[in-house]
C-alpha cells in the first residue's frame, strides 16, 4: 500500500487540486462560494468545469454524473459521457459550466409524495460546491441537490443545507453577543459511526430473506451467540482484516477519513468510525461509505448487511450521530472549557439544546423512524424509543446550582490508580458513559445514538439543526433587547432548566421503571414508525420548519406520505418473502423429514414390535404439532396480506401493517424456528444462524 498521506484524497477534486489547476482569481471566487455562499457566475463555472474535466480524464474517467440523494435512502446517478461529436466524424471531450451546475433527471420516477405526477417529469439537480467532486468507478461524480420543476425539494441534501443555513444564522447572533465579532460563519460538524455485519457470500445467496430484505425472517438462536462477550474488540480475523484494509484504501482515496475499525459486540458485527467533518460533507461521505463497504465486501467473498436488525436476539446495528457546532475561527461551542460552570456561552448553548430536545422529542424520534429501526430500539445496547438527554454528574450538578441559585463547588480532578506500579496514573473523566441514552453529552459533542445503520444521517441532522436554530433564535431575540445582559442571560438559562429539566435522565434507559417515570414526566414513548411519523404534520411542527426556512408545508406532507408508504412497502416485501420461504422451502423440507421418521417407525415395527421408537414417535408428534401451527399462521398471514393489498389509503395501510401484518409474521416465525430445532440439519433448507454468524474463518 502507498503511504496514506500520498493516497489520501487522490480521487477528489479538493482544495489542493483546485489550487493547482484553477487560475488564482477563479479559485478565490470559488472559495467565496464555498465559504460564504456567494452565487457562482457562469464564467467561473466554465473555468471550474474545464479544470475538473481535464483532471477527471487524466484519472481515466470517461463519464460524469450528478450524484444526488433522493428520498429512496440511497444515492442516484445518471452517467453522461464527455464526448461531443464533430462534423468530421470525430469527437472532442467536452464539459461545460452549465453541465456542471445543472442536470435534469426524471422527477416523477423518484419518491415525491404527490408533488409530481407521472406526466410532470421534469426535475433538476444543482451542484453543491461545498462538497468536493470525486471519481468513483471511472466516473466523475458531482454532489448535487435534487428539486422538482416547481422548486420543491425531492432529496435529503436540500433541506439539510437549508437547516445548516438556519443554525448558522441564529448561532452567529448568539456568539456576537459574547464579543466574537471576528466570526463569519458557524457550521455543525458530524462524525457518524457505521456498524455492519459481514456474512459469507455463499451462505447469503442461499437465503431469500437476506437477498430480498437484508435481514433474517426466520432463524433459531445458535448454541453460542454474544453471551461470552468475546467478540467485542476481539482479534480481527485475517479475512475480515484484508477486507478492512482494502476498504480503508478506497475510502481514503475519496478523502473519507476512516479512522477507527473494530469488532463490535455481536459475532460477525463490525464498526467503522470517521473523523468529524462538516455535516453535509459527512452525510455525503457516509452514503459513500455504505456503498463501498458493500462493494468491497463482495470482492472478498463476503456480504455486508447494513440492516438495523439482521439477526433476532443479538445486537442490532446503529449509526451513532456525533454532533457538534464550531465557528470558522476554531471555537467548538460545545467545549465546556476547564471550568464549565463559568463558561456562560457554553451554558447558553447547552440550555438551547436541552430546550430544543425537550420541546421537539417527537421530531427527533421520527427522524430515525424506519421499519428496520423499530426492531432495534430498546435492547442490546440500542437506546429506547423514549427521548432523553444524558449529561453526567458534573454538568447536571452545575445546572442544578444555576436552577436553584446555589453555589457550585467544583470537585477536584480524580486520577485513576489501577494498582500496578508499572501502569501510569491518568486523569479520570468527570462522568461515565451511558450506552442506553438516546442523546448523550460526551465531552464536546452530543452523541445521538438512535439512528439505525441503514439510515441516511441527513434526516436526524436536519431535525437537530432546525430545532436548535429555533431555540437560539428565541434566545437571541431576548438577549439582543436585554437592558442587563448578564442578569437576563442568567434568568434565561435558569428558566430553561426549570421548564425543561424533565428531559435530563442519567439512569438506566432499559429499566422498566424508566418507562413509568418517563410517562410521569410527560415524555413521549413512540414505539413504532407509525406512531411517530404523524407528528411531522402537526401544525406547530409545520410552522417551525417554515419559520426556519427548512421545509415548506407541501414538502413536509410529501415526506410524511413517502415515509409511511416506505414502511408499508418494506413490511409487505418481508411478509411476502416469509410466505414464499415457508411454502416453498420450510414446510416441504419438514414434510420430507416427517416421512423419514414415519418410515423408520414402520420399518422397526415390521422387524419387531419390541424395537423402541420413542425418539422417532415423540419427534414426529412434536414436528406435526408445530407444522400445523405454522400452516395456520401461514394461512392467516396470506389472508392479512390480501386485505392489506385492498387498502388504498397510505395511513390506514401503515396502521394495518403495524397492527396485523407484523403480529402475523411473528406468529409464523415462532413455530418455524421451533421446527428448525427439531429437524435434522440436512433437511433444513437454508443456512442457520450458526453458519451465518460464525461462518467466516
Amino acid at each position: 500500500m502507498d503511504k496514506v498521506s500520498e493516497m489520501y484524497g487522490t480521487n477528489v477534486f479538493n482544495e489542493k487540486t483546485m489550487k493547482e489547476r484553477l487560475p488564482k482569481e477563479t479559485f478565490k471566487e470559488l472559495e467565496k462560494t464555498i465559504q460564504d455562499g456567494k452565487p457562482l457566475n457562469i464564467k467561473i463555472a466554465n473555468a471550474v468545469a474545464h479544470a475538473m474535466k481535464v483532471w477527471a480524464i487524466e484519472k481515466g474517467a470517461t463519464h460524469f454524473t450528478h450524484w444526488f440523494q433522493p428520498m429512496t435512502g440511497v444515492t442516484a446517478e445518471k452517467h453522461d459521457s464527455f464526448i461531443e461529436p464533430r462534423n468530421d466524424g470525430t469527437v472532442i471531450m467536452s464539459f461545460s459550466g452549465k453541465e456542471l451546475i445543472k442536470g435534469e433527471p426524471d422527477a416523477s420516477s423518484f419518491p415525491n409524495g404527490g408533488l409530481r405526477a407521472t406526466f410532470e417529469a421534469r426535475g433538476y439537480t444543482a451542484w453543491d460546491p461545498t462538497s468536493y467532486a470525486f471519481i468513483k468507478d471511472g466516473v466523475l461524480c458531482i454532489p448535487t441537490a435534487f428539486c422538482s420543476y416547481t422548486g420543491f425539494a425531492l432529496d435529503k441534501k436540500t433541506p439539510l443545507l437549508r437547516s445548516m443555513e438556519a443554525i448558522n444564522k441564529q448561532a452567529l447572533r448568539i456568539v456576537k453577543l459574547f464579543g466574537h465579532d471576528d466570526v463569519k460563519s458557524i457550521k455543525t460538524t458530524l462524525g457518524p459511526e457505521q456498524e455492519y455485519f459481514l456474512v459469507d457470500k455463499e451462505y447469503y445467496e442461499q437465503r431469500k430473506d437476506l437477498i430480498y430484505t437484508g435481514r433474517t425472517l426466520f432463524g433459531a438462536m445458535a448454541p453460542k451467540n454474544q453471551e461470552m462477550e468475546d467478540h467485542y474488540f476481539g482479534t480481527i480475523k485475517s479475512r475480515v482484516q484484508k477486507f478492512m484494509n482494502e476498504l480503508n484504501e478506497e475510502l481514503w482515496k475519496l478523502g473519507i477519513s476512516a479512522k477507527t475499525e473494530y469488532n463490535e459486540v455481536a459475532p460477525a458485527q463490525h464498526e467503522l468510525a470517521p473523523v468529524f467533518s462538516t455535516t453535509n460533507i459527512a452525510v455525503d461521505h457516509n452514503q459513500l461509505t455504505m456503498e463501498i463497504i458493500q462493494r468491497v465486501a463482495k470482492k472478498h467473498g463476503l456480504v455486508a448487511l447494513l440492516h438495523e436488525k439482521p439477526f433476532e436476539g443479538i445486537n442490532g446495528s446503529g449509526k451513532h450521530n456525533n454532533w457538534s457546532i464550531s465557528t470558522d475561527t476554531g471555537i467548538n461551542l460545545l467545549e465546556p472549557g476547564e471550568t464549565p460552570s463559568e463558561n456562560a456561552q457554553f451554558l447558553l448553548m447547552l440550555a438551547a439544546i436541552i430546550k430544543a430536545v425537550d420541546e421537539h422529542q417527537d421530531l427527533l424520534r421520527l427522524s430515525v423512524a424506519t421499519a428496520g429501526n423499530d426492531h432495534r430500539l430498546g435492547a442490546n445496547e440500542a437506546p429506547p424509543a423514549i427521548i432523553s438527554i444524558f449529561l453526567g454528574d458534573e454538568l447536571t450538578s452545575i445546572l442544578e446550582s444555576i436552577e436553584n441559585d446555589t453555589p457550585y463547588i467544583e470537585g477536584e480532578h480524580e486520577y485513576m490508580r489501577i494498582g500496578a506500579s508499572v501502569l501510569p496514573n491518568f486523569q479520570k473523566d468527570t462522568t461515565d458513559r451511558n450506552r442506553t441514552s438516546p442523546f448523550a453529552f460526551t465531552g464536546n459533542k452530543f452523541e445521538f445514538r438512535m439512528p439505525g445503520s441503514a439510515l441516511s444521517v441527513a434526516q436526524p441532522n436536519i431535525m437537530l439543526n432546525t430545532v436548535i436554530a429555533d431555540a437560539l433564535q428565541e434566545y437571541a431575540d431576548i438577549l439582543e433587547n436585554a437592558e442587563d445582559f448578564d442578569t437576563t442571560l442568567h434568568q434565561l438559562i435558569q428558566e430553561t432548566l426549570r421548564n425543561h429539566k424533565r428531559i435530563i435522565f442519567n439512569g438506566n434507559g432499559y429499566d422498566d421503571s424508566w418507562i413509568e417515570e418517563a410517562k410521569a414526566r410527560g415524555l413521549l414513548n413512540l414505539k413504532t414508525t407509525v406512531d411517530a411519523l404523524p407528528y411531522s404534520i402537526l401544525p406547530e411542527n409545520i410552522e417551525l420548519f417554515e419559520r426556519q426556512g427548512v421545509l415548506s408545508k407541501d414538502e413536509i406532507l410529501s415526506r410524511y406520505e413517502i415515509m409511511m408508504e416506505e414502511y408499508t412497502k418494506i413490511l409487505n416485501i418481508e411478509a411476502l418473502t416469509m410466505v414464499d420461504m415457508a411454502k416453498k422451502q420450510i414446510l416441504p423440507s419438514i414434510i420430507r423429514f416427517e416421512k423419514e421418521l414415519a418410515d423408520t417407525i414402520l420399518l422397526k415395527a415390521s422387524v419387531s414390535q419390541s424395537l423402541p421408537v420413542g425418539y422417532e414417535a415423540s419427534t414426529l408428534e412434536a414436528i406435526s404439532n408445530e407444522l400445523e401451527q405454522a400452516n395456520e399462521a401461514l394461512l392467516t398471514l396470506q389472508s392479512d396480506l390480501d386485505k392489506l393489498h385492498a387498502i388504498d389509503n397510505f395511513e390506514l395501510a401503515a396502521a394495518y401493517v403495524r397492527d396485523r401484518i407484523i403480529p402475523a409474521m411473528d406468529a409464523l416465525r415462532k413455530p418455524c424456528d421451533k421446527l428448525e430445532m427439531l429437524t435434522g440439519s440436512e433437511y433444513w433448507p437454508f443456512p442457520t444462524y450458526g453458519k451465518l454468524l460464525f461462518g467466516i474463518i
